[in-house]
Order: C-alpha cells, then structure tokens, then sequence
C-alpha cells in the first residue's frame, strides 16, 4: 500500500505542496475584484447610473487599495507594526509631481511621463524606507510604530518648508524661504502651500494597472523564498535565526519593498490634483491604511482591497454623516478585534458559516471520493 501511494506523488503533486493552491486562489480573487470592479464601473459610467461626485473618487479608490495592499506586506507578512506609511506615500507624491514637472517641459507623451514619474517616486521612497529602516528595524512592537509614527510626521513637516522652483528651464530649490524672480507658473512646490498648477494624467486606467502591479509584487514575494522567510522570522524569530536566516535583511526587504510601492501609489494620487498639500498626509492618513489593512484580515490581500474600497466610497456617499466618519471606523474597528481574537466569538462565526457555507458539500463530496478511491487502490 505504501509503495502505490508513493508511485501516485507527481512531480505536479510536488510542485503545488511547495508552492500550494493557496496561492492560486489568493491571485485569482485579487485579480477578479480588481478587473471585474474596473468594468463593472466603467459599464455604470457609460450607463450615467454614476455622478460626477464618485467618478472623483476612482483614482484615489486605487491608490488607497494600493495603499492597503502594500502596507499589509509590513503589517500581515512580515508583522511588524508600521504608521509613517503616509510618509512614504507622500514622498513619492511630491517626487512625482516634481518629475512630472521636469519633463512636462521636454515632451508632451503622458504615458510616458506617468511612469517615469512613478518610477522616481518609488525609487525616493524606496531610498527612504532604506534610510529610516536601518536603524529602527531592531525594534519591535510599539517602539517600532512610535518611531515610523514620528518619521511620518518629520516628513511632513520637512515639506512643509521645502521649494522648488524652474527658472529658464534649470531647477531651483530651497529650504525654508521661498525662491524669489520665478514667477508663479514655474513653482512647483511652495512650502506649505504644497504642490500646486499641477497638470492632472491620473486616470482610473492608470489606477487599475497600479493596483495589478501591486498585488503582483505582494504576491509572488509572499510566496518567493524571501517571502517564506520573512513568515518564519515573523513565526518565530528565535528559531529562525537559529537556521541561520539575517532576520534585518529580510525585514529590510520587506519594508523598502513596502515603501516602493507606496511612493508609486503617492505619486499617482499626486497627479490626480492640481494643488496638493503636505497637510493630507498627516497621522490620521497612515491610521486610515492601516484600518484598512485591519478590516481587510491582516495578510489577507484580497480582503484589504474590498475594505480599502468600501471605506473610500461610503464617506462619500455618506455625507451628511462626515462628523461621525472616525467614531463608525474606531467602533467597526473594535468590532473587528473582538471577533477576530475572541475563541468563543470566532468559533460560533466559524461555526454559523459552515452550515450555510455553499462550499460544505461539495468538500464533503470530494473528501468521500477520495477515501472510496483509496480504498479501491489499497484492495
């Protein structure tokens, strides 16, 4: 019996027990939600079944999904708890809003301007999570958060007196004064003004490929050798670097990577305004992505693209109900945390979708195959 089960292990029996359906599932709900919101709303918007109001809100419904996807491989894959995600987001914004500048004067193809300017924020924030992250990623738990809390708010504050300007093409900067003799079409960052005369070529098309490159990346480094290994650091720290794994590189990678793609995400919400101002990236937008990513299921992909959604729309819909928006997200929030960590809670959930689960018995059905066919080989 023995030898016939061991002659029915495949190669692709092999190659799914280390690479798993989980992850084929994971991609195909993703992706799904993704596409299938793209044209879902598209065909509404041809229909005139969408205002002018929630059209508004498609490139930055994108950017937050990317947001909460890019933050969960901090948060849910490597478990660490991060709050300057802002910070990063609004590094690669004001990047790419200065690129974007710089080659608005050297041609006039947007698409190809979009992603250059989306490749230098990433590269600017991917710098700076470097930075911040050496340092820092010795900590853990709440002295972690504090410290990416507080590199949040430094950013902030450093655009806050941050210029640039052009003058006869050549770029000029300075720090905490503003440039004189460069007229007001030619600035492109005014202190605390922000960004402004911005030309907007954020599209929710854009949005949609933000968001597949995003979940692609989170993806396959969860499932990657690094990704594994970044997991097991997060398991079990100990045991981890008792088999020899560098628990810093690992963690460095993930939150550089994380901090890439956020800059990516703040450079297309840049393009989306005219004027932007470094007040929007404040405390309470990093807690708002992490809500996100806690409403969602830490290290749940799919879930943090359908709360990442929904929390975006429903303030917009919902608003006459704007003074009560932080009460119902703290409330929902809570709810959350109790059925999620609560044994009993979670088991009668458990329980309760297991009887009107559609899935019950067709797993029944399979597994009541399987036994009568090994039976069968073993006779």
């Amino acid at each position: 019996m023995a030898d016939r089960i061991l002659k029915n292990i495949s190669s692709r029996g092999l190659k799914n027990a280390v690479k798993g359906n989980e992850y084929r599932k994971e991609a195909t709900i993703s992706y799904g939600i993704l596409i299938g919101g793209y044209i879902l709303l598209q065909l509404l918007t041809a229909a005139g079944l969408i205002g002018h109001n929630l059209q508004g809100q498609f490139v930055p419904i994108c950017v937050y999904i990317s947001l909460a996807v890019s933050l969960n491989l901090v948060v849910g894959i490597s478990g660490e708890l991060s709050l300057g995600h802002a910070g990063f987001m609004a590094v690669g914004a004001f990047s790419g809003i200065l690129m974007s500048r710089i080659l608005g004067h050297a041609m006039s193809f947007e698409p190809l301007i979009i992603i250059v300017s989306m490749l230098f924020g990433a590269a600017m924030a991917a710098v700076a999570g470097f930075i911040i992250g050496i340092p820092i990623l010795g900590l853990r738990g709440d002295y972690l958060a504090i410290v990416t809390l507080a590199f949040g708010e430094i950013i902030r504050n450093f655009m806050n007196v941050l210029y640039f300007g052009l003058d006869d093409g050549k770029l000029r900067f300075a720090f905490n004064h503003t440039i004189d003799g460069i007229d007001n079409n030619e600035r492109i960052i005014t202190g605390a003004i922000g960004a402004t005369g911005t030309k907007t070529m954020a599209t929710f098309t854009w949005g949609l490929l933000l968001c597949l490159f995003t979940v692609f990346v989170v993806l396959n480094m969860k499932n990657s050798k690094q990704g594994r290994a970044i997991m097991s650091i997060r398991d079990n720290r100990i045991a981890a670097e008792s088999i020899g794994l560098d628990v810093r590189k690992y963690k460095l990678t993930a939150f550089v990577v994380s901090a890439a793609l956020a800059g990516m995400a703040g450079c297309l919400f840049g393009l989306n305004y005219s004027t932007l101002v470094p007040v929007k990236f404040n405390f309470n937008t990093s807690v708002l992505i992490l809500v996100f990513v806690v409403l969602g299921g830490v290290g749940n992909i799919w879930g943090g693209i359908i709360a990442a959604a929904l929390l975006t729309v429903l303030p917009e819909t919902f608003r006459q109900f704007a003074d009560y928006r932080m009460l119902t997200y703290a409330v929902v929030l809570i709810l959350v945390m109790i059925g999620t960590y609560n044994p009993i809670i979670k088991s009668r959930i458990q329980n309760t979708w297991s009887k009107i689960s559609p899935f019950k018995k067709r797993k029944a059905e399979k597994g009541k195959a399987g036994r009568k066919k090994s039976r069968k080989e073993a006779e």
